[in-house]
């Protein structure tokens, strides 16, 4: 399970989609603070700690929601990263994209992503796929202790 108070990451490039995230979060009563990245490099050093993140004192998230397809480092290359380094990989990441591609949600699996969701057209479908994720990441699934 993921603590309630432990972040969550989102790297997201399109603003109201980011917002559209948010709000079904806050309608699903998420209390969990939300930090978001727009590109997959942001979120990176997010991770990372690095660049103007240098001094940022968050553990890591205890979940990413993450798009596929932005500018420059997208969410198949950092989902990549993530799962290649020690001190992300055991931090979920859950694809929340607009493709039904079988070969993206192929390419995300074997890359590590621990869900993919379609973005859902309308804002109830967002709350609905959001609340059956809380449910699952939230109350259901065991997880490793966050790490700093």
């Amino acid at each position: 399970m993921i603590n309630s108070l432990s972040n969550i990451l989102m790297v997201e490039d399109n603003e109201d989609d980011y917002e559209a995230a948010v709000r079904s979060l806050k309608k699903n009563h998420f209390a969990n603070p939300v930090h978001w990245c727009k590109n997959g490099q942001d979120g990176l050093d997010y991770l990372r700690h690095q660049g103007k993140y240098a001094d940022n004192t968050d553990t890591l998230p205890g979940l990413i929601l993450m798009d596929l397809n932005m500018p420059g480092i997208d969410g198949r290359h950092m989902l990549g990263m993530i799962k290649e380094d020690e001190k992300l990989r055991s931090v979920p990441v859950v694809v929340l994209t607009t493709s039904s591609d079988t070969k993206d949600v192929e390419q995300c699996y074997q890359l590590g992503a621990n869900t993919y969701i379609q973005k859902p057209v309308s804002f109830e479908g967002l709350v609905e796929a959001v609340r059956t994720m809380k449910e699952y990441w939230f109350d259901i699934a065991l997880l490793p202790g966050p790490k700093h």
